[in-house]
């Protein structure tokens, strides 16, 4: 199940980023080259660098790249370094529920209630913020894969 999602979640992510680039790209030339910058493409790129940005660090948790300060765990025997691995993905996963998936869907909950939309696009600022919640689940997807199977993931 993780390399599914790992593959999907990839292809999203490089999808996101190379609409994010040709955004990026044509805005420069419309506003250099053509002398009439687009504020369409300034929001797509803003609003897919949002989820580009939190898509990102949710697969980066799924492949452990993420930021961690490692004093404690190396000292651990193997069998202690297990245990607080998966305390911390209990924490982790606590934390995600917490602000993430909770927070999130109020966030986005509250966006839809207001009816607030982008300026140029008109689109509905709960569609922007729904990555919140979407990663905070995938984040307790990797976590609980992880804490399923300690050995092949935690050590």
């Amino acid at each position: 199940m993780k390399k599914k999602l790992d593959k999907f979640l990839g292809t999203v992510l490089v999808l996101l980023l190379a609409i994010l680039v040709i955004a990026v790209l044509w805005q420069i030339f419309s506003r250099y080259v053509m002398n009439s910058p687009s504020s369409v493409t300034e929001e797509i790129a803003r609003y897919l660098l949002i989820w580009v940005g939190i898509l990102g660090a949710a697969y980066c948790s799924g492949q452990q790249d993420h930021l961690a300060i490692e004093i404690l765990p190396p000292r651990l025997e193997e069998k202690s370094r297990m245990r607080l691995k998966v305390v911390l993905n209990v924490i982790i996963m606590l934390f995600s529920v917490l602000v993430f998936v909770i927070g999130g869907a109020r966030l986005v909950y509250l966006n839809h209630v207001l009816g607030q939309s982008s300026a140029a696009l008109h689109l509905p600022l709960s569609y922007v913020y729904l990555v919140v919640p979407l990663s905070g689940v995938v984040i307790l997807v990797y976590k609980w894969i992880e804490i399923r199977n300690p050995e092949k993931y935690l050590l």
